[in-house]
């Protein structure tokens, strides 16, 4: 995939999954401005990025607020000339089951994901339509945000809550030829390696160098953050310009569409319906087979 000319701002690219992105989006062929909070992780991640093939630039700053969110564009478009590609995928956790989670805790979860997302892809849609031809917006969704998690309520909704300003930005920004995909990763990651499920076969391929083991690479769709990158280097190129609107997922060998939320069973009534009548109806009727909910446990342990 060529991506010789273009510009990208990736956030949250100090380490991880967001380095990984900002490699492989150098790698072919774009400029890259990085972006975390610490100042010595953005000094590494510009020389990687810059390893990897491509010009980097670093930006020191936290996700949020609109100037942060406007300093990510005007230093790509003083360094590079323009900017056509926007990854947003700065996050923070902070886990706690509702009756422990407190207003800090949710508030500040908001602020990086949510708002960051939000502020960011304003700037970065502005300046697009401002440029007249086109662009690529990918948002970060999480399994979590599809599915709900135990711990994360804030994690959870704001991830289903980008997901959703993604298609909702998907209609706004069709007319200036910007297409705005959410990318559903997963990977071994720090987070993973505190899952005890997976936590043995992880630190096992870090010692030894070897692959996942296959139930984890096909069945649960956990592998490298690398595993994750070419989608976000398709996504970002001119082969999906006809892409957007949609959540994908991706991880180790499983590449998947998610589906849009949608009426599973319908009902009708002449007059609607009281609660009684709804208590009637329920076993048999709408709620004959009732959607499941959480991210389902890990179905092999590979034993």
């Amino acid at each position: 995939m060529d991506l010789t000319g273009k510009v990208a701002v990736v956030t949250g690219s100090g380490r991880g999954l967001g380095l990984a992105y900002s490699r492989a989006l150098a790698a072919a062929g774009a400029s890259v401005v990085v972006n975390d909070v610490d100042r010595q992780a953005v000094d590494a991640a510009v020389e990687s990025v810059r390893s990897a093939g491509g010009r980097a630039f670093g930006v020191t700053a936290a996700v949020g607020d609109t100037p942060t969110a406007e300093n990510l564009v005007s230093t790509a478009v003083e360094h590079f000339g323009r900017l056509d590609v926007l990854v947003t995928n700065a996050g923070i956790l902070r886990d706690r089951v509702l009756w422990k989670m407190t207003d800090e805790d949710f508030d500040d979860v908001v602020r990086v994901h949510l708002r960051g997302t939000f502020t960011c892809a304003r700037a970065a849609a502005t300046r697009m339509r401002e440029q007249g031809e086109g662009g690529r917006i990918i948002v970060i969704g999480s399994p979590a945000g599809q599915r709900g998690n135990f711990g994360q309520t804030n994690y959870a909704a704001v991830k289903a809550g980008i997901v959703a300003m993604a298609r909702t930005w998907a209609l706004e920004l069709a007319r200036a030829g910007i297409t705005v995909n959410a990318v559903v990763p997963v990977a071994a990651t720090e987070m993973t390696k505190t899952i005890p499920a997976f936590a043995p076969a992880i630190a096992e391929a870090e010692r030894t160098g070897e692959p996942l083991p296959g139930w984890m690479r096909k069945d649960e769709g956990i592998g490298t953050v690398e595993d994750v990158t070419g989608l976000v280097t398709f996504l970002a190129s001119d082969a999906s310009a006809a892409i957007t609107g949609q959540a994908i997922g991706v991880g180790g060998d499983r590449l998947a569409l998610w589906t849009h939320p949608q009426e599973k069973k319908v009902e009708l009534r002449d007059g609607g319906w009281n609660a009684d009548e709804i208590a009637a109806a329920w076993t048999e009727g709408v709620g004959a087979q009732p959607e499941s909910f959480g991210i389902p446990a890990p179905q092999s342990t590979g034993n």
